[in-house]
């Protein structure tokens, strides 16, 4: 059985990030880039998979800039066996991601895709689901725990209330919590090993998908400024400026 782990190339997720001058993005210029932290639960899940004798072939693949080799690199050191790019310039939407992902899958046919449950940039928490949705697949979403048992995948889900755990039928699309697992550092050896794993790129117009933006963005703009907080001297003073000053209450 084959394991498809999506992968993003994001800024570091110890880097403050800067929103540029004319406001129409994020500057990333000489900014320390690596794989979205929920990806790496991702592949770590995989290579576990494998490592138990429930996967054969783990296969990372990314869709963006040429730049995100680099990432898949790092994914190939961490275990994964091949790697696919979709190189593609513009930015694109979450809808368009699983449609390239789709594509990708039709041609690998896996028996379990993990995804992150989301990225650390734009923060949507779609594409998973949106892939299950194109593939018809059955999905595990939040997950913190992943076992497969013959032609079913049990899930248990991080949900408001607690935890659920549910049964799916395979293939199935999981997306990663942050309980799923701990990600293991890539060795020097394993480093230099991922050099000669097979990276192959392709194109969404070799596969046959329409990614262009349905979207614009109009602005970018960094946070306020928090405000410096103030002490009150009674619970009266603090329920009067709750409701008449901050009014988030009534």
């Amino acid at each position: 059985m084959k394991v498809l782990v999506p992968v993003k190339r994001v800024v570091d997720a110890n880097v403050k990030v800067r929103v540029k001058p004319d406001g129409t993005g994020v500057d990333l210029g000489n900014v320390k880039m690596a794989v979205n932290p929920f990806c790496e639960i991702g592949i770590e899940e995989a290579v576990r998979l494998k490592e138990a004798g429930v996967a054969e072939e783990v296969i990372a693949v990314a869709v963006g800039e040429s730049t995100a080799q680099e990432q898949l690199r790092t994914c190939l050191a961490l275990g994964a066996d091949r790697a696919i790019l979709v190189e593609a310039d513009a930015a694109l939407e979450p809808l368009a991601v699983a449609k390239v992902l789709k594509a990708v899958y039709d041609s690998e046919q896996p028996g379990i895709v993990i995804f992150g449950k989301q990225s650390i940039d734009g923060d949507n928490g779609q594409t998973g689901q949106m892939f299950a949705a194109l593939t018809g697949l059955a999905q595990g979403t939040f997950a913190s725990n992943v076992s497969v048992n013959g032609d079913s995948a049990q899930v248990t889900r991080e949900v408001d209330g607690g935890l659920q755990t549910v049964s799916l039928k395979m293939p199935v699309v999981v997306t990663t919590d942050l309980r799923l697992n701990e990600p293991r550092y890539a060795s020097l050896p394993n480093i230099m090993k991922a050099k000669r794993k097979p990276l192959d790129v392709t194109s969404p117009e070799a596969l046959g998908v329409d990614v262009t933006p349905r979207t614009e963005v109009l602005d970018v703009a960094p946070p306020p400024d928090r405000q410096a907080g103030i002490k009150v001297e009674s619970v009266e003073d603090l329920v009067d400026k709750l409701k008449n000053e901050a009014k988030v209450i009534e």
